[in-house]
C-alpha cells in the first residue's frame, strides 16, 4: 500500500463482514483509509463485533444496509465515495435453484453497484472481486492468463462459476455501454485460503475440513492453485491506489495437489491429532472410481468433480507481479495458517 491514502473520502466496501472483504476492511484501515462497509444487517454486525472490533473501525469504520437484489440498495453507501471495491456476491457449490441463487444475486448486485456509482458521479474506480471460475471451470493444463473467459459453465454445468463468469461480462458490458465516469479493475482470485477474521467457514475452506472429520475419506487427485487472503485483500488495494492499474489480475500463488497437502500436514503433526486420509484414489483407477462415485453426489458437487478431478490447473500471475507490484506468501505456511485458524473457530473433525 502506498504510503498515505489516496483518498480522504470513504473507500466502499460491499460485503464487508466477507471472508475476502474482512481482510480488505482491516487492510484499509491499517493503511488510515475511512472505510463504509456495506453489511445485510448493520446492528448484527455491531453486536458480534468482528468487524467493529478492528484497530482503527471506531474512528474511521461505518456500516450501511444492502441487499444485492434490491434496486438501488448502494445509491446512499456510494455516496461521496471515489473508491469502491465489490466484493458481495454468493459463493456456494451446491444450491436449490442456480439462477434464482448464483445467477441472479451476482449478475443484478453487480450492475446494481456499477449503476448507483454512475448515478452518484464521485467514484473514480471500481474494483471487483471476480474469480479464477471466470477465466475456466476445467483442470485441462492449460496456462490461463487474463485473456482466458470461462466458455463451459452453465446453469447445468458448475453454476456458481457460470454465475461468476456472467456477473463480470456484465460489469466489462456495462463499461463499454455507458462510459462511466469511473474505470474498472477486477481481481481473479483461485482458491483462497488463509486466517479468517470472522466465524463463519469459507467454501474454499470445505476441502481442508474434509481432510480431519471423513467427509473425504481417500487421497483424490485435485490440484488446487492456492492463495493467501491477506495477499488477495493486498491485491484489491494495490488496483485501488494504483493509477495505471487496468484490466483483469489473476491472484494465485502456487498450486498444491491434495496429495502434497496431506503430506505437508502430516509432517507438521496435524496426522497425530486427526486422521488423515490415506488410501490413495489419485490415479488412473481411483479418478475412474471417484468419477463413478461422483454421480451419487449434489449437482454441484458432481460438476466440480467431474471437471476437476484427474487434471492440472495452471496460471500465470505475471500480470499481478509486474503491473501491482504483488509478492505472494509462502503457499505451505498459509496452508498452516489456515488449518491453526479453522481448529481456532472449532471448524475441523473430532482430534483422536
Amino acid at each position: 500500500m502506498t504510503a498515505d491514502p489516496v483518498t480522504g473520502s470513504p473507500v466502499l466496501v460491499t460485503g464487508a463482514s466477507g471472508f475476502i472483504a474482512s481482510h480488505i476492511v482491516q487492510q484499509l484501515l491499517e493503511g488510515g483509509y475511512r472505510v463504509r462497509g456495506t453489511v445485510r444487517d448493520p446492528d448484527k454486525t455491531r453486536a458480534e463485533g468482528h468487524l467493529t472490533g478492528l484497530k482503527g473501525a471506531r474512528e474511521r469504520l461505518e456500516l450501511a444496509t444492502a441487499e444485492l437484489l434490491t434496486p438501488g440498495a448502494f445509491d446512499d453507501a456510494v455516496r461521496e465515495c471515489e473508491y469502491v471495491i465489490h466484493t458481495a456476491s454468493p459463493y456456494a457449490i451446491d444450491v436449490a435453484d442456480p439462477q434464482r441463487d448464483l445467477v441472479d444475486p451476482a449478475v443484478s448486485g453487480t450492475i446494481s453497484l456499477l449503476e448507483s456509482c454512475q448515478k452518484a458521479d464521485s467514484p473514480k474506480r471500481v474494483v471487483l472481486t471476480s474469480s479464477v471460475a471466470a477465466i475456466t471451470d476445467q483442470a485441462d493444463g492449460h496456462v490461463n492468463t487474463e485473456s482466458d473467459w470461462n466458455t463451459r459453465s452453465s446453469l447445468t454445468r458448475n453454476p456458481y462459476y457460470y454465475s461468476k463468469t456472467l456477473a463480470e461480462q456484465a460489469a466489462w458490458q456495462f463499461m463499454e455501454a455507458g462510459s462511466p465516469g469511473f474505470d474498472l479493475v477486477v481481481i481473479n482470485p483461485f482458491f483462497v485460503i488463509g486466517p479468517s477474521l470472522v466465524p463463519g467457514i469459507n467454501t474454499s475452506h470445505t476441502s481442508l475440513i474434509g481432510l480431519t472429520n471423513g467427509s473425504i475419506p481417500a487421497v483424490l487427485a485435485f490440484h488446487w492453485p492456492m492463495v493467501d487472503v491477506r495477499d488477495v485483500a493486498r491485491a484489491h488495494i494495490m488496483a485501488t491506489e494504483n493509477p495505471a492499474a487496468g484490466g483483469r489480475y489473476i491472484v494465485a500463488a502456487e498450486a498444491r495437489t491434495m496429495r502434497q497437502v496431506i503430506e505437508l500436514l502430516r509432517d507438521n503433526g496435524w496426522g497425530d491429532r486427526y486422521k488423515l486420509p490415506s488410501i490413495g484414489l489419485d490415479n488412473a483407477v481411483g479418478v475412474a472410481l471417484t468419477r463413478f462415485a461422483a454421480r451419487f453426489q449434489a449437482a454441484g458437487t458432481r460438476d466440480y468433480m467431474r471437471s476437476h478431478l484427474g487434471g492440472e490447473m495452471r496460471f500465470d500471475n505475471t500480470k499481478a507481479r509486474r503491473e501491482l507490484g504483488l509478492d505472494f506468501r509462502d503457499v505451505d505456511q498459509t496452508i498452516l495458517d489456515t488449518m491453526d485458524d479453522l481448529e481456532h473457530w472449532g471448524h475441523l473433525g473430532k482430534k483422536r
